[in-house]
């Protein structure tokens, strides 16, 4: 298969944002025999898919063939490489704040989108806002980084998903909700 040599573009990550990367995506050795592009270039096509807003199909000819790319990114997310990313990024930057590495309370809150043909059964009616959509529920750390994502359609109560967001948490975090746990 053909390699293409490309230059950059602007969602290309630096040298130093691939060196705290790399290890979290390697789910295979960087030369093994299966791998037909560079693991960074895969990635870079990732970040350029995530930040233009592109179909996958709509990927420039520069980078490795969209379905290749798409593959080793459900790889990535299968393996919870991301999830582990963010969790160890949330730490540092906590720690570098002079705060402790894992959170000892949690904000919460939502957010009803619009609806679009794809929300498909998750839309619903919000009367506060009056607004047909899904709600977007967040737990989120002192410092505003993001601990867990809930999707509801818009009718929902917030207070309702409080549980869901909290059971996301607590594992990583050590937050309790005041119950037992007996």
């Amino acid at each position: 298969m053909e390699k293409r040599r490309r230059s950059g573009y602007p969602s290309d990550v630096s040298d130093e944002e691939w060196a705290f990367v790399a290890p979290y995506l390697t789910l295979c050795k960087e030369d093994a025999e299966q791998r037909d592009y560079p693991l960074r270039t895969v990635f870079n096509a990732v970040r350029y898919v995530v930040r233009s807003g592109i179909a996958w199909r709509m990927m420039p000819n520069g980078l490795p063939p969209w379905n290749v790319v798409y593959r080793q990114m459900r790889r990535w997310m299968d393996a919870g490489c991301f999830e582990m990313l963010v969790e160890d990024l949330r730490m540092l930057l906590r720690e570098f704040a002079g705060r402790a590495a894992q959170p000892t309370a949690m904000v919460l809150d939502s957010r009803t989108l619009p609806s679009t043909p794809e929300s498909g059964a998750r839309a619903g009616y919000d009367g506060a806002k009056r607004r047909n959509g899904s709600k977007v529920h967040a737990a989120v750390d002192t410092l505003g980084h993001l601990l867990a994502l809930h999707v509801t359609a818009a009718n929902e109560q917030d207070r309702e998903q409080v549980g869901e967001l909290t059971v996301c948490v607590w594992p990583s975090t050590g937050l309790t909700t005041g119950r037992s746990r007996g």
